[in-house]
């Protein structure tokens, strides 16, 4: 063993590894929650762009729906 590695194995408490893995176990939660997130936030886009082309498409048949009848009164 090199001197580093016996200094830094004296050093260190005996409890390191357990804190690694906490902070690893709590970065994958939290990758989880952005990346769950994420996927809603996706979806919710989507149905966002198909409800304005609904609405869009409704109002195109509305404006040509009130358009023929004045035409036909006026005629």
């Amino acid at each position: 063993m090199t001197a580093a590695s016996l200094l830094a194995a004296s050093t260190l408490p005996d409890n390191v590894g357990y804190v690694a893995a906490a902070y690893l176990v709590f970065f994958a939660l939290v990758l989880a929650y952005f990346a769950i997130m994420a996927a809603k936030l996706q979806r919710l886009e989507r149905e966002l762009v198909e409800l304005n082309e609904l609405a869009d498409k409704q109002q195109a048949a509305r404006e040509a729906h009130a358009v023929e009848p004045v035409a036909e009164r006026t005629a």
